[in-house]
């Protein structure tokens, strides 16, 4: 695989994972429209973090964004591994927290990748101090709002 089309379906894989994961936040939990939006994030994460373990361009060797994307695929695992099993009454939590940290990791990603070509600052300043912001206000947003939604999730049965 060439590396334009190897980035060009890593950028299009990111952008399916924008947008499906955006859907999954808006929607009403535990819905089948929450679960095939969720899929299609699921399948984009996997595909963007493998596509992402595949370039080499920017340092030659295996870096810290290959050492993100391992981490990516391990949130995402950590998210759905409680979903399939379902073992005890914290699936629920575990679900939410994992999944919602991966779409900020994600954000991060895309952000850090957005800033770092309007060359402001020297690249590595500009992708550590995007990456904190937006891991820090998506901190934020998640303690503001994943505990409401896992409490009405509470108040009605989940879709198997």
């Amino acid at each position: 695989m060439t590396w334009s089309l190897l980035g060009s379906l890593h950028v299009s894989l990111a952008i399916a994972g924008l947008g499906s994961g955006l859907v999954v936040a808006l929607l009403r939990k535990g819905t089948t429209w929450h679960r095939r939006a969720g899929w299609v994030y699921v399948a984009s994460m996997v595909g963007v973090n493998v596509s992402a373990l595949l370039i080499y361009r920017l340092l030659g060797t295996f870096g810290p964004f290959h050492g993100a994307a391992l981490f990516s695929l391990i949130t995402i695992a950590a998210g759905m591994i409680p979903v399939r099993r379902r073992a005890d009454r914290g699936w629920l939590f575990r679900h939410a927290y994992w999944m919602a940290g991966s779409y900020v990791g994600l954000w991060a990603a895309a952000v850090a990748e957005t800033t770092t070509r309007a060359r402001l600052v020297p690249f590595w300043w500009m992708v550590v101090l995007s990456t904190v912001v937006v891991l820090v206000i998506g901190a934020a947003i998640i303690a503001r709002t994943v505990p409401g939604a896992i409490e009405r999730m509470g108040r009605r049965r989940p879709a198997a």
